[in-house]
């Protein structure tokens, strides 16, 4: 198994996925192997960042103190271009459907993924 590219989860501003060699399914949870067919150590890449709303949460109660701080905030299922789906943070004004970018802001101490309309 290759060494993993440094992403969000490590403290840098990068989205990661993996592709599988053999079959070409993709998909955003790292695994030592393809969650479709099995083959061991699929291909890692970044992804661009760029994507859909599929769907939205405004999260108007901190479920955690260290939360309280960032009330209200929108958490977002995105449909990225590269064909995987991922959630994250993004705009409290973000609807379904809309074409959007990630960039990196701090919330509850770590770094996450924070997508807002592209344009």
């Amino acid at each position: 198994m290759r060494e993993r590219l440094a992403d969000w989860t490590k403290g840098e501003q990068a989205i990661t996925y993996q592709t599988c060699t053999a079959c070409g399914h993709v998909q955003y949870f790292h695994r030592p192997f393809c969650e479709a067919c099995g083959t061991s150590d699929p291909r890692e890449a970044r992804a661009s960042g760029k994507g859909r709303v599929y769907a939205t949460s405004l999260v108007c109660r901190a479920a955690a103190p260290e939360t309280r701080a960032h009330v209200p905030y929108n958490i977002l299922l995105v449909d990225c271009t590269e064909g995987f789906r991922m959630m994250a943070h993004g705009d409290n004004a973000l609807a379904i459907g809309d074409e959007v970018t990630a960039s990196f802001k701090p919330f509850a101490g770590k770094l996450v993924p924070f997508f807002t309309r592209e344009g």
